[in-house]
């Protein structure tokens, strides 16, 4: 049975890529530049992580109609940001969903290949066209991705690295994040390349890292389906009580 979008948008273990995610956008300098300027980014991280999330949730799993009012909602959201509705900041965007979705399953299961990866990849599109990108500027293929992804103009400046130290070491918020935060910020870097960790100035315990892949890899595939899905059933139960 081929795996495809749905299986794994509804996997939590993509909240383990959401500080990878955030990052690879900052490291663009047109996404960086944008959101250095948009005031409360960095001082809600939480708010930008479940926006993010419900709006994949909802493009996937929601109705049509529910799908066009997410993407509403978002371009209403980034309507301050600068740059928010360039074709190729958006593109990059959802590329780093993609990528991070993938590194993030990877912590708890094998890779994915062949005619899987690719279905997947085509699946993914609908992340970037929900917002309006043409389907041609989505990369056809793993091959063509992993050029684009190769190719990509990144600069990790003083913008980047501010906004990254906010999102990484919030000094509001509720106390529970507070306390997930190093756990956060390790499987953030460990989850990062190299270069991208030394320019954004984060450190790596990579005995610890290991050792939370690890225990992940022994407890997580082990959980009940519900309790791996019930994150995502939560944002489209939520998004679906607002918009009520």
């Amino acid at each position: 049975m081929t795996l495809g979008i749905r299986d794994v948008a509804a996997d939590a273990i993509l909240l383990a890529g959401g500080g990878h995610a955030l990052l690879l956008q900052l490291a663009s300098p047109g996404v960086a530049h944008g959101v250095a300027r948009h005031s409360d980014f960095a001082e809600r991280p939480l708010d930008r992580l479940n926006g993010t999330l419900t709006y994949l949730t909802v493009t996937v799993f929601g109705t049509p109609d529910e799908a066009r009012a997410v993407a509403r909602d978002v371009g209403r959201a980034h309507a301050p940001v600068e740059g928010a509705n360039d074709t190729a900041l958006q593109v990059w965007v959802a590329a780093t969903l993609y990528e991070s979705a993938m590194r993030a399953r990877e912590l708890v299961h094998p890779p994915l290949g062949g005619e899987d990866a690719e279905a997947l990849l085509a699946e993914f599109a609908v992340v970037a066209t929900a917002l309006g990108v043409p389907r041609a500027s989505w990369p056809a293929s793993r091959a063509e991705f992993a050029e684009y992804w190769s190719s990509a103009a990144l600069d990790v400046g003083d913008e980047a690295r501010d906004v990254a130290r906010a999102l990484l070491h919030p000094r509001r918020g509720p106390l529970w994040i507070r306390a997930l935060m190093p756990t956060v910020r390790l499987v953030t870097a460990g989850l990062l390349d190299p270069g991208l960790r030394a320019a954004y100035g984060l450190e790596l315990d990579e005995r610890r890292y290991a050792r939370l892949v690890r225990v992940l890899r022994t407890v997580y595939p082990r959980l009940p389906l519900a309790v791996r899905t019930a994150p995502m059933r939560r944002y489209l139960r939520s998004f679906r009580r607002l918009a009520r």
